[in-house]
C-alpha cells in the first residue's frame, strides 16, 4: 500500500476512511486494497484451517465433514444433484453448511488434490445435497470429504467495478456524486435524473402505501439519488417493490434490482411477480427459493421456443463425441471440426435465448455481486435499486451502480448490522462502512419509513426510544399481538420477559466461540413449554444468540422433533421475523466482558425480530457493564418485565 493512500485512510489521526474523495484515484487505491485484504484473509483463513487443524477440530468447528458417500439425486436445470450421507452413522452431526454455500469436495485433502466445487442445494439431519456444474466421476466408488470454499468471483467483480468508477469514461453517470466530488451532494442528489424525456411522464403510485412510504416513493421517481431508511417492521421491501413497479410503468429501460443476500433478492422477486411485473432472476437456481425458480434465467431458457433447436444441436454433438473414439485419420479430423462448429452454434443459440429473455423483461433481479455477471455486459440499466444497502460493502454496491445508473435508490437501515467483513484489517480500515452510510455522512438525508407493523408496542418501545430517537409510530395495536400461552409472562398485556441467569459461560470445544449450558437448559425448557401450550407452532418461534458455539450447543440439546425450530446467530437473522423470539445472551463472567454483544446495532437487531413475544435470557451483572444493555435492563426493571418468578419453577 502506498504512503499516500495510507495517509488518505488515516487522516486526522483516525482510522476512519474519508467521506468524500477529491480524486477518483484515492477512492480506487483505498477500496482496491481493502477488497484484496478481504480475499487474501478469507483464503488464508480457509488454507490455515485445512493445513493446521486436526480432523477432530475441523469436525467440532462444523466446517468439514468426512466419510461421506454420494449418489446421484436428480437434476436442477441441467446441473447434477448429488446426495451425500455419512458412511459410518445415520446423523450428519453438527455442521455450518447452509443452502447456497460454495463447498469443496475431495477424496482426502483439498490442498493436495484438485477438489470439485459445488453449491449446497439442501441440508437435513441425515444428508446434504450438492449441485455441481460438472458431474463428478466415480461418485459411488469413493468416500468423500466436504469443506467450505472461498469466493473469488466476488473480488473479481468488485475490482472491475472499482476500475469503472476510477475511469472518467467508465460508464458511471453518477460517478462524481457517488465519490462526493460535487460541490453540494444533497443538492445534486435531489436534481431531476437525466433519463431522456422523463420530465413529461406521469408516475402512478400504489394505493397501499402509508404517508412516509408514499413520500419515499415520490422522491424515488423525482430524484437522481434517494436514500430510504427502513427500521425493523416498517415495510422496507414493500416500499422497494412499489418503487420498482412505478419505475416499470415509466418504461425508461430495463431496471436493475439488487440486494446483498439471496434471501432479500427473493423477497423483491416475490413482490414483483405478485404485482404482475415482467422479471427475470439471475443467479444459480439452487440459491433461489424453490417456489420462485420458474422466474430464473435457467427456467426461462428451458421453456424458450428456441430450446428445441438447442437440444437438437447438443444431441448431435454428444452423438459425434461418442463415435469419435472409433474414427481414424481424416474422418477424425473432420469430426473434431464439426464438434467445434457445433459448440459455437450452441453458444450462439444460448446467447440468442438469453438476449431475447433480457429484452422482454422490465426488471432484472440478482445479488449485488450477481449484477457483475458477464451476460449483462454491454447492457445499460438507467434505474437501479439496492435493497439491504446497509449490509453491502461499498465495492459490492458499486458492481450494480457501474451498469449505467442514472437514477438510484438505496434502501437500508444504518442503525442495524453493517456489512459482514471477514478480514479484521479491512474492517478496521473502513470496509464495514456501507455506501449508504457514507452518503448519509456526505449530508444526503435518508427518508425515514416511520410506521412499524411488526412488534407489539411493548417490544418496539425501547428500540424506538434508544435507536431511533422516538421517531417511529406503532401501526399495530396490542390487541393484535396477544401474549402467547406457555410462559408465565411478568405482564400478560406486554409480552416481554427477561430471565436472569447467573454464570455458565464457557469456551466452546473448538476454542473459537462461546457457549452457556445454563442458558441452553432455559432455552429448551421455555421452547418446550410454549410449544406444548399449542398456540405457537415450531415455525413461529425463533432462537437467536450472538455466538455460533451457542447455536451448536442449543441444536445438540434439541430432540429430533424440534428440528423445524430455527436456531441462528443474531447476524443471520437480520431482516427476519417470528411470532416469538428466545434470545440467549451467553456472556456471564466476573470480568464483565460482553464481547461483540456490545455492538449497539446487534442489540437493535436482536430486540426487533419478535412480533408477539420476546424472551431474553442473560446475566444482568455482566450485561450491565455495557451502557446500551444497561439502558435496556433499566427499561425492563421500570416496566416490571423481569421474570424472577420463573427461576423458582425450574
Amino acid at each position: 500500500m502506498c504512503v499516500f493512500s495510507l495517509h488518505i485512510i488515516m487522516r486526522g489521526g483516525s482510522d476512519s476512511p474519508p467521506v468524500k474523495f477529491n480524486r477518483s484515484q484515492d477512492h480506487h487505491e483505498l477500496y482496491l486494497n481493502l477488497i484484496r485484504w478481504e480475499l487474501d484473509d478469507e483464503m488464508e483463513n480457509v488454507r490455515e484451517k485445512l493445513q493446521n487443524w486436526s480432523k477432530k477440530r475441523l469436525i467440532e468447528n462444523g466446517i468439514s465433514l468426512f466419510d461421506l458417500i454420494g449418489k446421484n439425486d436428480g437434476w436442477l436445470f441441467g446441473q447434477r444433484i448429488i446426495k451425500f450421507t455419512n458412511k459410518k452413522k445415520n446423523d450428519m452431526g453438527f455442521h455450518r453448511f447452509r443452502q447456497g454455500d460454495i463447498v469443496l469436495i475431495s477424496k482426502k485433502d483439498p490442498l493436495k488434490e484438485t477438489p470439485l466445487e459445488g453449491t449446497i442445494y439442501s441440508t437435513s439431519r441425515t444428508s446434504i445435497k450438492i449441485v455441481f456444474s460438472d458431474t463428478p466421476k466415480d461418485i459411488r466408488k469413493h468416500t468423500w470429504r466436504l469443506d467450505k470454499g472461498a469466493n473469488r468471483i466476488a473480488f473479481d467483480r468488485m475490482r472491475d467495478a472499482l476500475n469503472s468508477i476510477f475511469d472518467e469514461d467508465g460508464g458511471v453517470p453518477l460517478r462524481d456524486l457517488l465519490l462526493g466530488m460535487v460541490h453540494d451532494p444533497p443538492g445534486t442528489a435531489s436534481l431531476i435524473p437525466e433519463l431522456g424525456g422523463v420530465r413529461g411522464r406521469t408516475t402512478t403510485y400504489a394505493h397501499d402505501l402509508n404517508q412516509p412510504q408514499l413520500i419515499a416513493s415520490k422522491a424515488a421517481a423525482e430524484r437522481r439519488l434517494t436514500l430510504i431508511q427502513g427500521p425493523p417492521g416498517t415495510g422496507k421491501t414493500h416500499t422497494a417493490v412499489r418503487i420498482l413497479e412505478s419505475w416499470s410503468k415509466m418504461d425508461i429501460g430495463t431496471i436493475l434490482a439488487v440486494a446483498d443476500s439471496n434471501v432479500a433478492v427473493d423477497n423483491l422477486l416475490e413482490g414483483l411477480l405478485a404485482r404482475g411485473v415482467r422479471v427475470v432472476r439471475l443467479g444459480q437456481p439452487v440459491k433461489v427459493r424453490e417456489n420462485l425458480r420458474m422466474a430464473t434465467m435457467d427456467a426461462k431458457m428451458e421453456n424458450h421456443p428456441l430450446r428445441r433447436d438447442l437440444d437438437t444441436q447438443l444431441e448431435l454433438n454428444e452423438k459425434l463425441n461418442r463415435r469419435i473414439s472409433s474414427m481414424k485419420g481424416k474422418e477424425k479430423g473432420l469430426a473434431y471440426r464439426d464438434i467445434k462448429k457445433g459448440w459455437k452454434e450452441i453458444r450462439r443459440i444460448e446467447n440468442q435465448i438469453r438476449d431475447d429473455i433480457l429484452d422482454k423483461v422490465q426488471v432484472v433481479c440478482c445479488t449485488c455481486i450477481g449484477s457483475g455477471n458477464e451476460i449483462l455486459d454491454g447492457r445499460r440499466f438507467p434505474q437501479v435499486l439496492i435493497d439491504e444497502a446497509t449490509q453491502a460493502t461499498e465495492p459490492a454496491s458499486l458492481v450494480a451502480l457501474t451498469r449505467g445508473a442514472r437514477q438510484v435508490v438505496l434502501v437500508g437501515d444504518h442503525k442495524q448490522l453493517p456489512p459482514t467483513v471477514i478480514s479484521f484489517r479491512a474492517e478496521e480500515k473502513g470496509l464495514k462502512r456501507s455506501l449508504f452510510e457514507r452518503l448519509v455522512d456526505l449530508g444526503i438525508e435518508p427518508l425515514l419509513l416511520s410506521t412499524q407493523y411488526r412488534m407489539h408496542p411493548a417490544i418496539s418501545k425501547f428500540p424506538n426510544q434508544h435507536f431511533y430517537s422516538d421517531r417511529l409510530d406503532d401501526g399495530i395495536k396490542s390487541e393484535n399481538r396477544l401474549a402467547p400461552a406457555g410462559l408465565l409472562w411478568p405482564d400478560w398485556d406486554n409480552p416481554v420477559a427477561f430471565v436472569p441467569v447467573d454464570g455458565g459461560e464457557v469456551v466452546s470445544p473448538d476454542g473459537t466461540s462461546r457457549e452457556n449450558p445454563a442458558e441452553v437448559s432455559w432455552v429448551i425448557k421455555i421452547l418446550n413449554d410454549i410449544l406444548e401450550a399449542g398456540e405457537i407452532t415450531k415455525k413461529d418461534i425463533g432462537i437467536i444468540t450472538p455466538y455460533a458455539g451457542q447455536v451448536r450447543a442449543i441444536r445438540n440439546s434439541m430432540s429430533e422433533k424440534l428440528d423445524d425450530v430455527e436456531v441462528k446467530t443474531v447476524d443471520g437473522y437480520q431482516g427476519r421475523e417470528k411470532e416469538v423470539i428466545i434470545f440467549s445472551c451467553v456472556r456471564s463472567n466476573t470480568e464483565q466482558n460482553i464481547g461483540f454483544l456490545s455492538e449497539m446495532r446487534r442489540l437493535n437487531v436482536a430486540l426487533t425480530r419478535a412480533k408477539r413475544g420476546l424472551i431474553v435470557i442473560g446475566d444482568p451483572a455482566t450485561l450491565r457493564s455495557d451502557k446500551n444493555w444497561r439502558a435496556w435492563l433499566e427499561y425492563v426493571r421500570d416496566s416490571k418485565f423481569e421474570a424472577w418468578h420463573l427461576l423458582g419453577m425450574n
